[in-house]
């Protein structure tokens, strides 16, 4: 396995997300992150119990000049410090996506400086090298509320699809499932601490495909977890159910990330997306590391959910190898960067 550096364009880097729900907006010297400033709109949505689209690129338009701003304050910088711009074009929600490349496209045109759309997933799959040298090939398990999926990293910029959900992702199974609990919105957050409390041994849930495979299928657990709900009534002991869920699911993505690196024969794991701020994911990955004499590396929390560090980073990489967009950037909702072989 080789160590390799990413190669970074030299300058001030700015970064804009707004794929979903959390307007953000970083300053990238390099590696040195000069600031990282993140509007959440999670109190705007819980009472929906779900991300609503309108309301979102809304909140979104309101929230973006206020988190530039104060992402210049935290930076010691103006806008005129600014060498390129980063933003994310896909996937995501379109009118969310729209606001953040209108923005970054304005600011292009009025400082004269270069632009580069990026690919949220691949902001995720770069982010550990914030924190740790990356070692290549090596499988990287990016989970999230949109996400659910095993990549081989063969080289700064080289993906390969493994496998992935076949039905719903990790986050959203955590969002239904905390939903039916009562336990409200953002459901990993809510979840884990409800299980913090219970015995993950007290309900038996179904663990999805079974046999040598890199796939994931979330949606018998999800729908597992409303019939339990459903049955239990008031007996039902939700810090029990929540331990039973989270151990189920986490065992199963931690199972499947060690099956995919000795099948490429990875020594280095990686784990991005929202729901890699799980506290009993990590623990189970960096156990699977220690027990093989390998690496496990995971972004700190502040990475972990959406940010505009790693769309920076992952910017800042394509910008180094000559890659630049025209004003002609489209948002797309889905995206182009894994293909399985």
């Amino acid at each position: 396995m080789a160590v390799r550096p990413l190669r970074l364009v030299d300058g001030l880097v700015l970064g804009i997300e707004s794929s979903c729900d959390e307007t953000s907006v970083a300053l990238l010297d390099g590696m040195n992150v000069r600031a990282n400033v993140v509007s959440s709109q999670a109190d705007l949505h819980l009472k929906w119990g779900g991300v609503v689209p309108e309301a979102a690129a809304r909140k979104h338009a309101e929230a973006f000049l206020p988190t530039l701003q104060t992402a210049l304050e935290q930076a010691g910088a103006e806008l005129t410090d600014v060498d390129a711009i980063a933003v994310t074009h896909r996937p995501g929600l379109v009118g969310a996506l729209s606001v953040g490349v209108s923005a970054a496209k304005s600011l292009s045109f009025s400082l004269g400086k270069p632009m580069i759309g990026v690919d949220h997933l691949e902001g995720h799959i770069v982010s550990p090298a914030l924190v740790a040298d990356l070692e290549y090939p090596h499988v990287c398990l990016l989970v999230s509320g949109g996400h659910t999926e095993l990549i081989e990293v063969r080289a700064p910029g080289e993906y390969q699809r493994l496998g992935g959900t076949i039905d719903d992702a990790a986050g959203e199974a955590f969002d239904k499932s905390a939903r039916a609990l009562g336990l409200g919105y953002p459901g990993g957050p809510a979840i884990q601490n409800a299980a913090a409390r219970g015995n993950s041994a007290k309900y038996k849930l179904p663990r999805g495909l079974s046999g040598d495979t890199f796939n994931f299928s979330f949606s018998g657990l999800k729908t597992a977890m409303l019939y339990l709900v459903r049955d239990e009534g008031a007996a039902l002991n939700v810090a029990d159910a929540s331990a039973s869920f989270e151990e189920t699911i986490t065992s199963v993505l931690a199972e499947r990330t060690e099956r995919a690196c000795l099948s490429v024969g990875a020594r280095m794991a990686t784990l991005v997306g929202g729901v890699a701020a799980n506290a009993r994911l990590r623990q189970k990955l960096n156990d699977i590391a220690d027990r093989r004499g390998t690496r496990f590396v995971a972004p700190p929390l502040s990475l972990c959910t959406d940010n505009a560090v790693m769309i920076a980073l992952a910017g800042s990489r394509r910008l180094a190898n000559g890659e630049h967009n025209s004003f002609d950037l489209d948002v797309l909702p889905n995206s182009d960067l894994l293909r399985e072989e």
